[in-house]
């Protein structure tokens, strides 16, 4: 089920960037402090990347993503970097170690591959709700009204219609 709720909001994400120019991908949106809607799609992929890319060696750090300016300007590259997670997500769970440098110290948390999953798709909704606001600022509003919501949110909701 986790897998499929990745792809479900990968494939949303994959959807949207289909449809936008590179002018608006990569256009600065004052309701975002300027950041644009490229670079909210690089940070989700490029956390997905990390995982996907660090998961042989057993340690995770997220701090060592490339940090790659053509997927944050040019949409058709971000939709191949997608479709390229998601042919690669369907993976056997496993130990992972977490690192990360809080404060100077290294630490080195004990994690798992489905666990890091989860909070990459949690993260990923996260920053789509930011993309939303872009969207909406720039008057697109043919974006799914579930875009950027958490799941536990689409069934509350559900839940109070009932």
């Amino acid at each position: 089920m986790l897998i499929a709720s990745i792809q479900k909001t990968l494939n949303e994400l994959l959807d949207l960037v289909n449809q936008l120019s590179n002018e608006i991908y990569s256009k600065p949106c004052e309701a975002l402090s300027n950041a644009t809607i490229g670079e909210h799609t690089r940070h989700i992929i490029e956390m997905f990347q990390c995982l996907e890319n660090q998961y042989e060696n057993g340690v995770v750090d997220y701090d060592k993503r490339e940090r790659n300016f053509q997927i944050q300007t040019d949409a058709k590259f971000a939709s191949n970097a997608i479709v390229t997670i998601l042919n690669e997500i369907d993976k056997p769970n496993k130990e992972l170690s977490l690192e990360q440098c809080v404060d100077g110290e290294i630490l080195l948390i004990q994690s798992n591959y489905k666990r890091e999953l989860l909070y990459n798709l949690e993260h990923c909704i996260h920053h789509q709700a930011l993309i939303k606001v872009a969207l909406l600022h720039y008057g697109i509003t043919s974006v799914n009204e579930n875009f950027g919501v958490a799941r536990s949110t689409i069934e509350y909701r559900k839940q109070c219609v009932q």
